[in-house]
């Protein structure tokens, strides 16, 4: 595996950036991979609620760049996946804390002893942004079926090309498929045309995220999760499988059979 490295990133806050990363690296750990999973957004860190280890934080990345710790030191192991272990962002930091050079020791440091290394990287792109990104060897780019979204990913894509960085991969999240049907959203080929990227994953609306993101639990530990086995989806194509994409279409109700029954129009 050549790409143990994968930034997450995406122009706009509030795609479900760090959701993804959390239930991908999740994914990937239960598999038996061993996976790191870094929050290197400075100052808002959110990684550690998502995967519920908000309170067992002692060292975050600032005291691996002071030299207060080794970054074995400062990662944090989770608590239902053995093999995946988050290494915190600094609550009362800002981005300027940690340089492209920080993140690129520290990547390095930990490459030698994992199978993956996920970066959470900051919304916006700015600093913190370009920091993110240095290390990687994919990026993937998370777009919800919008025009504000799809536009920042559209620049996002554009400074991965002037920092000589591989095309993106392309996650779309929270696609509903009734909004779709009513015109009030766009399709997963609207967004393609846009963006021309290749597409690693659609991940439909779950009515249960807020619930699993509140208890701190990734839905891909739960089975009956739609968001979650797209979820599972996107960790096995990060690992070369060949998986279809869900069938997204809004079955018909039972007016609209009755309907089509008696060639009503």
């Amino acid at each position: 595996m050549a790409e143990k490295v994968i930034c997450i990133t995406s122009g706009k806050g509030g795609v479900g950036k760090s959701t993804v990363t959390a239930n991908i690296s999740t994914a990937l750990a239960m598999k038996g991979y061993k996976v790191v999973a870094i929050d290197a957004d400075i100052g808002l860190r959110n990684l550690d609620l998502v995967l519920g280890l908000e309170n067992r934080i002692v060292y975050d990345i600032v005291h691996v760049i002071e030299g207060v710790v080794p970054p074995e030191k400062a990662l944090v192991k989770d608590k239902r996946t053995k093999n995946l272990y988050l290494l915190p962002a600094a609550q009362t930091k800002d981005k300027s804390a940690v340089k492209p050079e920080d993140l690129v020791g520290i990547v390095e440091e930990l490459r030698k002893n994992y199978d993956f290394i996920f970066i959470d990287s900051p919304a916006g792109i700015e600093e913190g942004f370009k920091t993110a990104v240095t290390p990687a060897d994919m990026v993937i780019v998370v777009a919800n079926p919008e025009m504000a979204s799809i536009r920042d990913a559209d620049r996002v894509v554009g400074l991965c090309e002037a920092m000589q960085k591989e095309e993106p991969k392309l996650i779309i999240n929270r696609i509903d498929p009734k909004k779709v049907a009513r015109g009030d959203m766009l399709d997963v080929e609207d967004v393609l045309q846009v963006l021309s990227l290749d597409l690693l994953g659609v991940v439909p609306e779950d009515k249960n995220m807020v619930s699993y993101i509140n208890r701190g639990e990734p839905a891909v530990l739960f089975p009956e999760s739609i968001a979650g086995k797209a979820l599972r989806n996107v960790a096995d194509r990060i690992l070369g499988k060949d998986v279809p994409f869900m069938e997204l279409k809004v079955s018909e109700g039972f007016f609209e059979k009755l309907k089509k029954l008696f060639g009503s129009k």
